[in-house]
């Protein structure tokens, strides 16, 4: 009699903590499934939650929790990226964070890669010191500049040998947390390779220019005399005109771009006549390479030039120019707009 009555108890137990363990389970359930569903609650209007390669899913957890999303236990977390099959899934970027959003909702984004798109804006006449400086103050991209001379970055870029002034083109470049400076200026060089030869292929008949390159180095001392963009294809059209004559060019970019470093801001009667292979002084023809990075615009100003017959331009002193046809009118101008002289 006492054994059945122990039997009883036994199986009353059981059946109570398996009723137990179902009430559990079920609560457990039910937390979970509205810890999936319940909008978080994130302090200000938004956070960036930022994924590096090699962070592992607890890495992006305490990322979160650094963030103030308190919502849920790690391990509901955990089970909610294995239920839904991105655990192993969470890409690499910046992810804007908003109130509101759910645990679903957050981690389909990091699964999904809607990341936040950064800038970089190569500007039109930049050198590549110029270029090389803006790369290293960018604090997304990834640097492995600083470690390369210039041999090293076109070698990198499959470009061994070629000089890299005016490789790249200058626009405004879309990219995610992750990507180099190198992988950027690749995409660049691609850029400047289409821009140069779709304004190779439209360039007008008979230019004192044989090859893409040349019309590169042209663009580039276009892009740099420029002040007002208006005033490119005539610019353009000056230096096409002195080349076909014979007439060397002249032109103060290019030899302060020979001066390098020297190059205070001044420009000296002594620097105009001290040789070096970008004097255009002091030597006929083009520079050797580029000076800076030409836009599409200076392109297809030096691939179609304005048409005329001025030979002399002088800057006014507010970006735009005077143009001439002769020596004497050029002189008059410089005087009046350079030394104060107007007659």
């Amino acid at each position: 009699m006492a054994k059945k009555s122990s039997h009883k108890l036994l199986k009353a137990t059981l059946a109570l903590l398996l009723l137990l363990a179902v009430a559990v389970g079920g609560w457990l359930w039910q937390r979970y499934d509205a810890f999936a569903t319940t909008p978080l609650a994130v302090a200000g209007t938004e956070r960036i939650l930022t994924v590096e390669r090699g962070d592992g899913f607890q890495d992006i957890l305490d990322k979160l929790r650094g963030l103030g999303v308190s919502e849920g236990h790690d391990l509901e977390w955990k089970a909610l990226a294995h239920e839904m099959q991105v655990m192993s899934r969470l890409q690499v970027g910046d992810y804007t964070i908003r109130h509101g959003i759910t645990p679903a909702q957050l981690l389909r984004k990091l699964e999904s890669g809607q990341v936040i798109q950064h800038r970089f804006t190569l500007v039109e006449g930049w050198n590549l010191r110029d270029l090389r400086a803006a790369m290293a103050k960018d604090e997304v991209l990834v640097q492995t500049l600083p470690g390369l001379d210039d041999a090293a970055l076109m070698k990198a870029l499959g470009r061994e040998g070629v000089h890299p002034e005016g490789r790249f083109l200058p626009e405004t470049y879309h990219f995610t947390r992750g990507m180099s400076d190198v992988d950027l200026l690749r995409r660049a060089a691609l850029a400047m390779d289409k821009a140069l030869a779709d304004a190779w292929a439209m360039r007008d008949p008979g230019l004192p220019l044989e090859t893409p390159d040349e019309l590169l180095t042209l663009a580039s001392i276009v892009e740099k005399e420029t002040g007002k963009p208006a005033e490119r294809p005539e610019i353009a059209g000056v230096f096409v005109r002195r080349l076909k004559l014979g007439m060397r060019l002249q032109t103060d970019p290019t030899v302060i771009y020979g001066m390098g470093s020297a190059y205070d801001g001044n420009i000296r009667k002594r620097d105009l006549t001290t040789d070096t292979p970008y004097n255009t002084y002091t030597r006929g023809g083009l520079p050797p390479t580029p000076i800076a990075m030409p836009g599409r615009a200076a392109l297809v100003a030096a691939a179609k030039p304005q048409p005329g017959d001025t030979l002399y331009f002088v800057s006014r002193g507010d970006g735009s120019h005077v143009f001439s046809s002769s020596l004497a009118e050029h002189n008059r101008a410089v005087a009046c707009h350079q030394l104060g002289r107007c007659r």
